[in-house]
């Protein structure tokens, strides 16, 4: 990466437009999906590379710079909620002289010399910022930040917490938005993760997200369960003053019922700062709950009404940054786990090293591409970041501690844990288990998979009993389903099933024994395979047999079956490989025919309605059609029930020839394939017989 004094105006424009793209989706995963894509250390480094190119290119500033923008939109699952005030972000600083520098611009805006500026140090709290509305000391409504203009309504969620006052003590403005933090201490984050993971649940990636997570559950009876807190510390709109200082404003939050941190405190001068920030930074492993720095608010009110804002960021306030907390250790293994969608991730075993309070004994190392670009291997001492991900990253080893018998770590290329071969699909950085229907590690999401509404759809049978079926034996893979039948007595003494319970789910898997190709197709989980392409597959070979002979004849690379798959208009290459790789594993192509072995799988109908000159026909589109799109076309086929197709073959039936037709039409004369002009192919589709359409198609 070069450096910002050395880019061109074209490079740094260049820049500027990545930096503005990579941020954009890092606010989106934070804010509005609460699972964020990087750590706040790489982001904050993201954040001051695009503000010093935007520093020395003034006039390359985009219109969607990360400076102009505020968290995210606001869910859709929520009332919108407009802000009296918005919700501003808060600028950065990460040293004491980038401090003094805040405090110094402060100065001269308001043409102070020597007076001194006291500051309210107040510890930065990671978790969700909120807007609570009161109205005559009553509390009326709570809001996210949202975009920092447009927030959520979270009200009946925050009525839950134990720390929000519903109404005022004392004296208080008719109107006045108070702001704060909710948040998730440590102990209560890693209790609930354990209950999350007995329950079969995911697992919160850090206390921010599990904040965050919790607050904007639909249900508030959710939101009432888990263990969240409160802090107070700002004022938005109010319809009269209530202090002349922040310092005077907490210890009215304090005084009207809120907490305050107890470890605010106000600081004199830039050294007092740079002070407090160390103490906190010493003291932050013992928290109860995770900081991530420290907000400096300049003290004095009317000061902060006359400094007012820079862009998004107010000049009377700013967030010093802690550096990530970093450790080093011994790495004593490498172990392989499979997700639920078969993914092979590395996972470093470590000698046991306190990270930031924090006992740390395992850390990702993401996929092979990263082992080897970090070189670590097995005995290396190595360097770890905790920046507020419960596994912790490895950022690289160190060289001169590495053992002489340490040799590159090699990735397998066969699942640990069934034995199938994992492959890597070309572009992607992940390798995944092709043993889709007997990998134990990913059975029970596969299966959770199978039975679901565009599948099997099996009332009943929901995760919660197929996993306790699975920890009883009952079930391994989909053919069980069908066997459960024979344990009808067993599960109907079992804990919320009974009689009644344990015929209806008999009754459901009786029914799902007869089931149309496409639901089976869907039903498998094979990646790539929505329940559209599920229907595109299964419209264009029609039946079961036919579907699995052809798949087993396009493993062979070259095959007229292969390249008939893979030039299905929707389908392609890419979802090809996939369906090629799932039937390539032995295991695989047993289990589905032990399933069908059960089932009575319905051919499907050659399209929608159909129209017994086009049903089940295979029709390919070339050259440019002038009165109608190549969408239109396509649709009118397959609403004819006809399968189209990208290329020509002996398979093909029809080829309607466009303008500027090329080498298609040439095949189509060389196979002797019939084709229609484009007048025909309206005719036909309208169901006009000027063209004699009924013997062009039907003439092989």
């Amino acid at each position: 990466m070069s450096a910002v004094d050395q880019l061109n105006q074209a490079a740094a424009a260049a820049e500027l437009e990545r930096l503005a793209a990579r941020l954009a989706e890092a606010d989106r995963a934070y804010h509005e999906r609460d699972a964020p894509v990087m750590s706040d250390a790489e982001y904050d480094a993201l954040r001051r590379r695009n503000d010093a190119i935007e520093a020395q290119f003034p006039d390359l500033v985009r219109a969607d710079s990360p400076r102009h923008r505020i968290g995210g939109a606001a869910s859709g699952g929520f009332a919108k909620v407009a802000h009296g005030v918005p919700m501003l972000s808060l600028g950065n600083v990460f040293a004491a002289e980038e401090f003094a520098a805040f405090l110094e611009r402060a100065r001269r805006f308001l043409g102070l010399k020597d007076t001194p500026l006291r500051c309210v140090g107040e510890p930065k709290i990671d978790g969700l910022s909120i807007s609570l509305l009161y109205l005559d000391g009553v509390f009326v409504r709570a809001a996210t930040r949202g975009d920092g203009s447009v927030g959520e309504d979270v009200t009946a969620n925050l009525r839950t917490l134990p720390d929000l006052p519903t109404r005022l003590r004392g004296a208080a403005p008719a109107r006045i938005e108070i702001r704060g933090e909710v948040f998730m201490r440590k102990a209560d984050f890693l209790a609930l993760n354990a209950a999350q993971e007995a329950e079969g649940e995911r697992l919160f990636a850090n206390p921010r997200n599990a904040a965050a997570g919790s607050l904007r559950q639909l249900d508030p009876r959710v939101t009432e369960r888990r263990p969240l807190a409160l802090f107070a510390y700002a004022m938005g709109e109010a319809s009269e003053r209530v202090a002349t200082s922040h310092s005077a404003y907490l210890q009215r939050l304090s005084a009207w019922g809120f907490v305050v941190n107890p470890l605010a405190e106000l600081l004199a001068d830039a050294a007092a700062a740079a002070a407090f920030q160390q103490r906190l930074g010493a003291e932050r492993a013992a928290l109860p709950y995770d900081i991530d720095g420290v907000v400096y608010k300049i003290d004095d009110l009317a000061w902060q009404e006359r400094l007012g804002y820079v862009g998004r960021e107010p000049r009377w306030a700013v967030a010093w940054k802690f550096p990530a907390e970093q450790a080093t250790t011994r790495l004593l293994d490498i172990v392989i786990q499979v997700g639920r969608t078969g993914a092979l991730t590395p996972v470093a075993q470590l000698q046991p090293v306190n990270v930031g309070g924090v006992l740390v004994t395992r850390a990702t190392l993401h996929n092979e591409d990263e082992i080897a670009r970090k070189d670590v291997r097995i005995g290396d001492t190595v360097t770890l970041q905790r920046a507020g991900d419960v596994i912790p990253q490895i950022l690289g080893a160190v060289a001169a501690d590495r053992p002489a018998a340490a040799q590159p770590y090699l990735f397998p290329d066969h699942c640990p844990v069934c034995g199938s071969l994992a492959v890597r699909p070309a572009g992607e950085v992940v390798r995944r288990c092709t043993g889709a229907l007997t990998c134990p590690a990913q059975a029970e999401e596969r299966l959770v998979h199978f039975v679901s509404r565009p599948a099997f759809d099996i009332d009943g049978l929901g995760e919660k009993t197929i996993r306790a079926f699975m920890q009883d034996g009952l079930l391994h893979g989909p053919v069980d389903i069908f066997a459960l039948p024979d344990h009808e007595a067993a599960i109907a003494a079992r804990e919320g099933f009974g009689a009644v319970s344990a015929r209806n789910l008999m009754r459901a898997i009786a029914a799902r024994r007869r089931i149309p190709l496409a639901r089976v197709i869907y039903a498998l989980g094979i990646r790539r395979i929505g329940a559209r392409n599920a229907q595109l597959l299964a419209r264009h070979y029609g039946s079961f047999a036919v579907w699995r002979t052809q798949m087993i004849a396009a493993m062979q690379i070259g095959a007229e079956a292969r390249s008939d798959l893979a030039n299905i208009v929707g389908i392609g290459p890419a979802i090809a490989e996939e369906l090629v790789g799932f039937f390539a594993e032995p295991r695989n192509v047993a289990a589905l025919d032990a399933l069908a072995a059960q089932l009575s799988v319905e051919d499907a109908a050659p399209g929608g309605g159909g129209d017994a000159r086009l049903a089940g026909k295979s029709v390919v589109f070339t050259g440019t059609l002038v009165t109608m799109t190549r969408p239109e076309a396509k649709a009118m086929a397959e609403r004819l029930g006809a399968r189209v197709t990208d290329s020509v073959s002996r398979r093909t039936d029809l080829v309607v020839v466009g303008e500027d037709a090329g080498s298609k039409a040439r095949k189509a004369e060389e196979l002797g394939v019939r084709t229609l002009t484009e007048l025909q192919w309206r005719e036909l589709t309208t169901g006009s017989d000027a063209a004699g359409p009924e013997s062009v198609v039907d003439q092989q």
